[in-house]
């Protein structure tokens, strides 16, 4: 058993952690595609329990509460990713970014407008010009500051630029707000350096009732897949009316 502290800076919603961020912690000591399921909030800045069972990846917090589990998966599991656009092109869509307009979670560590270089990622994925409604994409840098000694974006923080472009493919597609990230299946194939650009790309896939499931995918400038996930969104209940 091993302790792990989430810091706020790496939240979702304000008093939870990232679900991208957290599904990559529960993936990145298993090798190959692995599938990460969150079951409850993250807490932020409280010690939280990694153990290691049977080849599963578990963590918990007080009382034995079940978070989140990793466990490895078959790449049969992954998106094919559709041709990605060119960087000039994603770059535009980024600019089309409906957070940059309406507020969504404005400290989120992937998508936050609030969050400064270094502090957050500042993913801004938009609608692609010419693409299906809810195809997005976007360019992100990673900083230096979630890099390890050899100058490699951590695996982690990969799986976390992954998570709210999913997130914002369902936006653009239905226009509609509110979803929890609830299991990501992926996998890092090289690791952006510091300073590289990148291009993010993601699409919805089905949905299912209140379940809805997204594809997404990191490349390099040139056009190489780096990264790739799918995508399980949970949609939150609408909330009833005041009295």
């Amino acid at each position: 058993m091993s302790k792990i502290v989430i810091g706020r800076q790496f939240c979702g919603p304000p008093n939870s952690g990232n679900g991208g961020y957290v599904c990559g912690v529960l993936a990145k000591d298993i090798d190959g595609p692995a599938t990460s399921v969150l079951r409850a909030r993250i807490p932020l800045d409280v010690p939280l329990s990694l153990t290691r069972r049977d080849g599963v990846v578990v963590m918990s917090g007080d009382g034995d509460e079940l978070i989140g589990q990793g466990a490895a998966a078959a790449a049969a599991e992954l998106p094919e990713p559709p041709a990605p656009p060119s960087l000039d092109e994603a770059r535009l869509a980024g600019g089309r970014y409906a957070g940059l307009a309406t507020s969504f979670h404005p400290i989120c560590f992937t998508c936050g407008t609030e969050r400064g270089e270094g502090d957050g990622l500042r993913v801004f994925a938009g609608q692609l010009a010419g693409r299906p409604p809810g195809m997005v994409g976007g360019v992100w840098t990673p900083h230096a500051h979630f890099a390890d000694l050899g100058g490699l974006t951590r695996s982690e923080v990969v799986w976390a630029a992954l998570d709210c472009p999913g997130y914002f493919a369902w936006v653009e597609r239905e226009g509609r707000h509110g979803a929890l990230l609830g299991t990501m299946t992926g996998e890092v194939i090289r690791r952006p350096e510091a300073g590289e650009e990148c291009i993010v790309l993601a699409w919805p896939l089905v949905r299912d009732g209140r379940k809805e499931t997204a594809g997404v995918a990191l490349f390099s400038a040139a056009g190489e897949l780096m990264a790739r996930a799918h995508q399980v969104w949970i949609v939150m209940a609408p909330r009833p009316p005041e009295a």
